[in-house]
């Protein structure tokens, strides 16, 4: 080889081994709205039937689209209590095909408000129909227009406490004063929404996140451009008899006041933490009663406080950040009932309800004893792990018990992470085995679905895919 061709050879070989710096960030936000056009239509969220016939406020998809030069992510979020997988997957197969973004590079979740149809069309009404229609149309919508709207974007992160609005929902209670579960049983150590009495409570069984992490981007002019905000806070309710985003919509319209002047495209958007022990109830000093979505006001306009503080916090913004992210599908054994069980079930339902009779919990109970008993062996689960600089994303498609969202917090690579729940799908709650072993409804057969150690096996993969990532 000649001299000439060595040098040639070790230029290339060099240039090769130089690593390529990021193109600009290019960030594209949209917000469609997905309020029902045909009613009357159930809303999710409750143990008896709740039958509206408008929205008091509307309910929408509002998505986020990232793009470094070398990986595109999407990060979508819908006014639901939940949307399964019979959404999501085609929904997820249309964004990809009409704008080129990977499917396991998509997060679509749900903010979990109680106030919003079933995505799962679960009556096959007309309206419900429609209504499954419209919602995976909003979503692939949403993401599209999102990919097409990017443009030059600085970014970064940031967080700040709020704690006096997060509660632990999970007691222990005074000896004696704990009740029979719906399954006849006195095992339970803790109850879910005991009485507010200093006669019944003793101690809270878990603790709070009161973290409200934001990631915020601005246009190349320095204007707003979105705001993706996570607050470990279940829904606050007292809606009325109408559909509604609950305080996630609210927060999302009040940062449009917090933030001017604003892009013209300006989203904001709150996910849902692990919040699955966790509500709005002060149990041990109750707040007076409130008016129809007077809290939800109250909260929502703490939670936008709250995210304004940690963005005027945040020291370092870049328009070059490394995007990356990782998705597995997990098998998970479901929970099998015992044959003890199974009869006591058949026995409860052998007697019809009548017209005018409400179900009671045991009834309910029995009907999902028996359903699980109905499903495969196992179902497969989506987890999600995001990289955005320094930042750490993970996704879960559960109603998620603080504890898995702290440990996440705590053992992550990340110079920071949060955790969005429901997102992905949905299948019911996730304890960790130690808040089995205290019972209550959140590891109820029918409330939690899947083997007792789920928890141990999702954090495992997702602490394995954040590594991979940093």
């Amino acid at each position: 080889m000649s001299c000439l061709s060595r040098e040639l050879v070790l230029l290339v070989a060099v240039a090769i081994a130089i690593p390529q710096s990021h193109a600009a960030l290019r960030a594209g936000t949209a917000i469609v709205d997905i309020t029902p056009k045909e009613w009357p239509l159930p809303l999710r969220g409750a143990f008896h039937p709740r039958i509206v016939d408008s929205a008091r406020d509307p309910l929408h998809v509002r998505s986020l689209v990232l793009d470094d030069g070398k990986t595109t992510i999407a990060l979508a979020l819908v006014d639901s209590c939940m949307v399964h997988r019979e959404v999501l997957d085609p929904a997820k197969e249309q964004i990809s095909k009409a704008t080129g973004i990977a499917e396991a590079n998509i997060m679509v979740c749900a903010t979990h408000t109680h106030s919003a149809p079933f995505s799962n069309a679960i009556h096959g009404t007309p309206e419900e129909r429609a209504y499954q229609k419209l919602l995976l149309a909003g979503i692939v919508e949403s993401v599209s227009s999102a990919a097409g709207n990017r443009q030059a974007a600085t970014i970064g992160w940031g967080s700040h406490e709020l704690t006096d609005e997060v509660f632990n929902r999970r007691w222990h209670l005074k000896a004696g004063k704990m009740p029979a579960n719906p399954f006849g049983s006195k095992e339970d150590k803790v109850k879910m929404n005991p009485p507010r009495s200093a006669d019944v409570l003793d101690r809270p069984a878990g603790p709070t996140d009161p973290e409200v992490s934001v990631l915020y981007l601005k246009d190349e002019r320095g204007r707003p451009l979105s705001v993706f905000a996570n607050y470990s806070l279940h829904y606050v309710g007292n809606t009325g008899p109408q559909a509604s985003a609950d305080y996630f919509g609210e927060f999302a319209r009040l940062m449009q006041h917090r933030l001017p002047p604003r892009a013209g495209n300006f989203v904001a958007m709150l996910s849902n933490g692990t919040s699955g022990d966790i509500n709005n109830i002060n149990f041990r000093n109750p707040r007076p009663r409130r008016a129809v979505f007077e809290q939800i006001g109250v909260v929502a306009s703490k939670t936008a406080d709250a995210a304004t503080h940690a963005i005027k916090g945040i020291t370092k913004t870049s328009g070059e950040v490394k995007l990356a992210m990782r998705q597995r599908e997990i098998t998970l054994k479901h929970r099998v009932p015992s044959g003890e069980l199974l009869e006591r079930a058949k026995k409860i339902l052998e007697t019809p309800l009548k017209p005018s009779e409400r179900k009671t919990l045991e009834r309910i109970y029995a009907e999902r004893t028996l359903e699980l008993a109905r499903l495969a062996p196992d179902t497969r689960v989506i987890v999600q792990a995001i990289r955005i600089g320094d930042l750490g994303i993970c996704t879960l498609p559960f109603e998620v018990l603080v504890e898995i969202g702290l440990e996440l917090k705590k053992k992550s690579p990340a110079g920071d992470t949060f955790v969005v729940e429901l997102a992905n799908g949905a299948y019911g709650y996730l304890p960790t085995p130690q808040q089995h072993e205290l019972g209550g409804y959140e590891t109820w057969l029918g409330t939690n679905k899947v083997q007792l150690d789920a928890s141990e096996i999702l954090v495992g993969n997702l602490l394995e895919m954040l590594n991979e990532l940093f």
